[in-house]
């Protein structure tokens, strides 16, 4: 029988609902809402879009939001000066820069400027290293939306092998430490693969669950994963019919996978979801509470 859809859209609903009453907990104790600053550097359509969606979520989740455009000739120099007004402003809790920069802004030095306690995006080394030695201060987004789509639709991560096809400091690498840790929804057995691994489809067929963020339209395909497996898909990719698709040939995926996640619809809006859950967990934290 065809797969069990993971849907992201569903179960962000569900959360955010959770972190709104969070907010509004954490407003009518200190008389201010948790609030997010995006940074976005030049005209790029996609994170245009992607920024406006994260205000949209803040709104509804009632978080205070402000964004900062830039214009695409910003300096290095000057997106440091923002970024170190925003560290120092009490109403901001939160800082997400929105990537990729333009070329001429070291994308490493603005990542390692933003405080680690507003570092709400999780990227930061401090917050990596934390997390790296077992005690987590903020997840990564997208892969914390990860392990939230598969514990929250009851995947067990106990012991299981999970196959991640992509090291990406954004999804690969924190994924993989998210997963080892000896905690709820986690302990899993952690095998991370890449466009050079020998013989991937003999690594991906021994997963109980893989997570395909690879880049490559379509890369996973049904004989590369053992019957009843769940399959998380991190892909967008635009296929020549101008469709978005993911890095699972999905249709064909289904039909031997136990669990699936869509593109669009799956991952995605969990990422905004833990974006929202972490930047009230900065207020908190910068408040006292935690």
């Amino acid at each position: 029988m065809p797969a069990t859809l993971l849907d992201g859209n569903a179960l962000a609903k569900t959360m955010r609902a959770e972190i709104g009453a969070r907010a509004g907990e954490f407003e009518r104790t200190h008389s201010r809402k948790p609030g997010l600053a995006a940074v976005l550097v030049g005209d790029n359509p996609a994170s245009q879009r992607y920024v406006r969606s994260k205000r949209k979520a803040c709104a509804t989740a009632g978080l205070e939001s402000w964004l900062h455009p830039l214009p695409h000739g910003t300096s290095q120099a000057e997106l440091l000066d923002l970024v170190a007004r925003l560290n120092a402003d009490p109403a901001v809790h939160g800082i997400l820069v929105q990537l990729p920069l333009p070329k001429q802004i070291a994308e490493e030095a603005i990542i390692r400027a933003v405080s680690p306690v507003k570092d709400v995006d999780g990227f930061g080394p401090e917050n990596l290293g934390l997390l790296a030695a077992g005690h987590p201060r903020y997840l990564p987004c997208t892969p914390f939306g990860i392990q939230q789509l598969l514990v929250r639709n009851g995947v067990s991560l106990e012991g299981a092998h999970v196959v991640i096809v992509g090291r990406s400091n954004i999804v690969g690498k924190p994924l993989a430490l998210i997963l080892m840790q000896k905690a709820p929804g986690a302990n899993a057995t952690v095998t991370v693969c890449h466009s050079r691994s020998r013989n991937l489809a003999d690594l991906t067929r021994q997963a109980d669950v893989v997570v395909v963020a690879i880049g490559v339209a379509r890369f996973l395909e049904a004989d590369m994963i053992q019957p009843g497996a769940v399959v998380v898909d991190v892909g967008i990719n635009e296929a020549g019919d101008g469709k978005l698709v993911g890095d699972v040939d999905f249709d064909a995926v289904k039909e031997i996978a136990s669990a699936i996640s869509p593109v669009p619809g799956g991952v995605g809006p969990m990422t905004i979801t833990m974006l929202l859950h972490n930047t009230v967990d900065a207020a908190r934290l910068q408040a006292g509470e935690r």
